[in-house]
């Protein structure tokens, strides 16, 4: 079995359809369902069952597909190890981003190392801080960007620090908030779990929640229409003087601070593209990527 008989089986474990597995592969049905086929009677086990349902993975097929992971992953190893050989900088650094930081900070900084080392590709993974913490955890990306705090016992380097405030366009008494139209937007649960802490220490009644959105900016865009106000943390608010902000505190009086972390794996400092972009993001101000 080569790479791209692992490739197959881990995209079709995925997919669970052999149409859908064929499209991210760029191959034809056929194609995918012959070659699936000679993987079967080379190894001469069944892979998968075939139903209405799609495709199911026999116990063969699910250890094969666990294999697959774990194959590609020492490929990839491999991979990095030569060309850390070779003098000059190159490879594809797999990073992990928060969705927050991929909006605001991402584009910045990636611009700004590329210009610095034009042979470092970059392969990007998105989503919830509590979600990418887990790809570094198990090492399948080189490093992290998450917002909040975690549990981990690598190397970490602090960012930057932001603090959450009631935005609006106009001054509001704070003290009404259980009385007008609040805009939500979809977050990680750190983040919600810290409003929600806030509000249920402030108020003895649920928000009044007329809008959900998809995305702090968004919600940022509503708040400055006078549809509503919302909670959000201070580089979402940076450079809106439209906007009226007011930044909320704990019980004890301390404003709630959010922090954004850069996190690795100290043997990943012996790739060299590892190794430059920790340093650069260390030698830098992080706020000067930021972007609204």
């Amino acid at each position: 079995m080569d790479e791209r008989d692992w490739i197959l089986i881990q995209t079709l474990y995925q997919e669970k359809n052999i149409t859908k597995a064929a499209q991210m592969l760029y191959i034809s049905q056929p194609a995918l369902t012959n070659r699936l086929h000679q993987l079967e009677r080379k190894l001469n086990v069944k892979i998968v069952n075939r139903g209405r349902r799609g495709v199911q993975f026999t116990p063969q097929g699910e250890y094969l597909a666990k294999a697959a992971s774990e194959m590609l992953m020492a490929i990839q190893r491999i991979k990095e190890n030569v060309l850390n050989f070779e003098d000059r900088l190159t490879g594809t650094l797999r990073l992990a981003v928060s969705n927050f930081s991929t909006d605001y900070l991402m584009p910045s900084l990636l611009k700004a190392f590329k210009e610095q080392y034009p042979g470092i590709e970059f392969k990007v993974t998105t989503g919830f801080s509590s979600d990418i913490v887990d790809l570094i955890y198990s090492q399948e990306v080189h490093i992290a960007i998450v917002r909040g705090d975690y549990a981990w016992n690598g190397q970490k380097h602090l960012l930057f620090e932001d603090t959450l405030s009631i935005a609006a366009d106009r001054e509001i008494d704070i003290r009404k908030l259980p009385e007008l139209p609040r805009i939500d937007y979809h977050t990680d649960p750190g983040l919600k779990h810290s409003i929600d802490h806030w509000w249920h220490e402030n108020f003895s009644e649920p928000p009044l929640v007329s809008i959900e959105v998809d995305k702090a900016g968004t919600c940022k865009k509503l708040v400055a229409n006078g549809l509503g106000y919302g909670i959000l943390p201070s580089m979402v608010l940076n450079g809106n003087d439209d906007i009226h902000t007011n930044v909320i505190h704990t019980a004890d009086g301390n404003p709630i601070v959010r922090k954004t972390w850069m996190l690795y794996h100290e043997e990943s400092l012996e790739l060299n593209m590892v190794k430059a972009f920790v340093n650069f993001v260390k030698e830098s101000d992080a706020r000067e990527w930021l972007t609204d």
